[in-house]
């Protein structure tokens, strides 16, 4: 009997975390990828600058790998690919904000020339070996997102990207109900559906709520006002500098991601700028306070962004002052709460008036709550589900929301990354694993960085280094000078020599110890050093510094 063809789903980021979302879907020997994002550094991953996925499943497969479809032009959803590109030169479709902003990425990267870059738009169908992709419109935060169905020889696949209900989005796009029933009426067999918002309860506020919201604060406003949102917020974007040029103000840019993708929207016809509005920062300073609205970067509160170094007074061209209002309109991404709430105090501890989210309306979401989630289920009616987008506690509560609508338990599935889910026309399980991880891109340096750097880091961070530097004979082993210790991050060597006296002789000891037992071997000397020594600190100071021992021969 011939064996029952199946599709496999294989989540390669965006599973248990918010960030670096990744889906690669095989029919026989062909790879289709959805998305491909990445994540910010949480709060132990010292010096990384952003988290990509591990690409070897890719890697491995590469000839089989036909091409990478984007849903939307978040970072979570296309940062990773100017990462990936160098290593997996294939076709990527997306829309036409989508590729415009990650051309920009591209060109950045000097990789632009040799990628392939196919526009798509709403009710198009493309297909791509076996896949017959049919791009459907969803509203989000950004325009141009796009949800998919995937139509394969044994059923069609919906993945809902990132979406939400807005019956008045802000640029009259609404999402596509008719095709998402369409499909149900046809028969899905899974759908992807976004968890991010699955724990509240009810409908997420339409977008143009938070134009209301603007328009109260600036007519309350005496001074300057700043913004700070997400870069590719397009639609908060264009109901600001709407409100501004409403109130006569000018707007200037901050931030390197700000100015680029104000740029590319705007020259694209996706921002509406008011002829005369946007000026230059330095020409902001000359206009009267009352004249002026900055938006800028660092509704995150990352320490080297616009805002940040702003409300720190480090900021070249712009300073706070008494009676400035400031909107972040933004909510922290989960571990960033922190840093955030440190800038709002550093802001309000220079006298100006901060309005956040959670005391006022400057910020929803473009993610979708419970109803609307019952909804999507309801208007495709998918034999099988699996929910993506979310940390674990949002997948499983994503899970029982479907079960608690009717599908079978058997055929609703909560997927880690690398787990490998396995479809037929009537079955579904999973089916072992494949590589799936975290690569850190430090600096130039991608997957440079594991876990023992970063555990050196921390280390490092909480206690500190000790070098201990001995000179010995080549010839005999005996000691010529030193030890000598040198401490940062751990003791000042000049308030503690009393300690260092004591370093000194225990290194004496220990490096005599070795030579009455006939330890001549570098590598045994150096870890009969650090080893003691550790113990001997840990004593004194119930502290564990980095030991490093060097050994120069002479």
């Amino acid at each position: 009997m011939a064996k029952e063809p199946r599709v496999a789903l294989i989540p390669l980021g965006g599973m248990g975390e918010i960030g670096k979302n990744m889906m690669a879907v095989r029919f026989g020997d062909k790879i289709l990828v959805i998305d491909c994002g990445l994540m910010f550094p949480e709060e132990e991953m010292l010096g990384i600058d952003v988290v990509i996925p591990d690409i070897t499943f890719l890697l491995e497969n590469r000839e089989q790998v036909l091409a990478i479809v984007l849903t939307h032009g978040h970072e979570d959803h296309i940062g990773a690919l100017p990462y990936v590109l160098r290593q997996i030169n294939v076709p990527v479709y997306g829309s036409r904000l989508t590729l415009g902003l990650l051309g920009g990425k591209l060109k950045e990267q000097g990789i632009e020339r040799g990628t392939e870059l196919r526009t798509v738009k709403p009710r198009d169908t493309v297909q791509i070996g076996p896949f017959k992709v049919e791009f459907i419109r969803v509203s989000h935060s950004v325009p141009d997102a796009l949800a998919l169905a995937i139509h394969t020889p044994i059923g069609t696949i919906v993945h809902t990207g990132d979406f939400k209900v807005d019956h008045t989005p802000v640029d009259g796009q609404i999402l596509d109900f008719y095709k998402f029933a369409q499909l149900g009426e046809k028969g899905v067999l899974v759908l992807m559906s976004d968890s991010t918002n699955v724990e509240r309860p009810g409908y997420t506020l339409s977008e143009r709520s938070v134009g209301l919201t603007f328009d109260e604060t600036f007519r309350q406003a005496k001074e300057r006002i700043i913004m700070a949102t997400f870069a590719s917020n397009v639609h908060r974007l264009q109901q600001a500098i709407t409100t501004a040029h409403r109130y006569d103000r000018k707007v200037a840019i901050v931030g390197r991601s700000m100015v680029n993708v104000v740029s590319i929207a705007h020259e694209l016809g996706y921002l509406s700028i008011p002829e005369g509005t946007l000026v230059e920062v330095e020409e902001a300073a000359r206009l009267p306070k009352h004249k002026v609205f900055y938006i800028s970067t660092g509704s995150q509160g990352e320490p080297m962004s616009a805002l940040t170094r702003i409300a720190t007074g480090d900021h070249r061209q712009i300073d706070i002052m008494p009676g400035d209002t400031i909107i972040l309109s933004a909510s922290p991404i989960p571990g960033n709460e922190k840093l955030v709430g440190r800038v709002i105090d550093m802001l309000f501890k220079r006298g100006a008036n901060v309005v956040y989210e959670s005391v006022s309306g400057v910020h929803v979401s473009g993610h979708p709550s419970q109803e609307e989630l019952k909804l999507m289920i309801n208007l495709t009616r998918p034999k099988f589900f699996l929910p993506v987008h979310g940390e674990q506690r949002m997948l499983i509560k994503h899970a029982k929301l479907a079960r608690e609508m009717g599908m079978p338990a058997n055929h609703v599935f909560v997927c880690e990354n690398g787990q490998v889910l396995e479809l037929s026309k009537r079955s579904g399980k999973l089916s072992g694993r494949v590589t799936a991880g975290r690569v850190l891109v430090d600096g130039l340096g991608v997957g440079d960085v594991g876990n023992i750097v970063l555990r050196d880091r921390k280390q490092l961070s909480q206690d500190g280094i000790l070098i201990v530097v001995v000179s010995m004979s080549k010839e005999n082993g005996q000691v010529i000078s030193g030890p000598d210790i040198v401490s940062r991050g751990f003791v000042y060597v000049r308030e503690s020599e009393k300690l260092m006296d004591e370093v000194r002789e225990k290194v004496k000891s220990i490096l005599d110890k070795c030579s009455e037992r006939g330890i001549t071997e570098w590598s045994n000397i150096k870890s009969q050093v650090r080893d003691s020594l550790g113990k001997f600190l840990y004593e004194k100071t119930r502290r564990r510094p980095m030991i490093l021992p060097i050994i120069m021969d002479i």
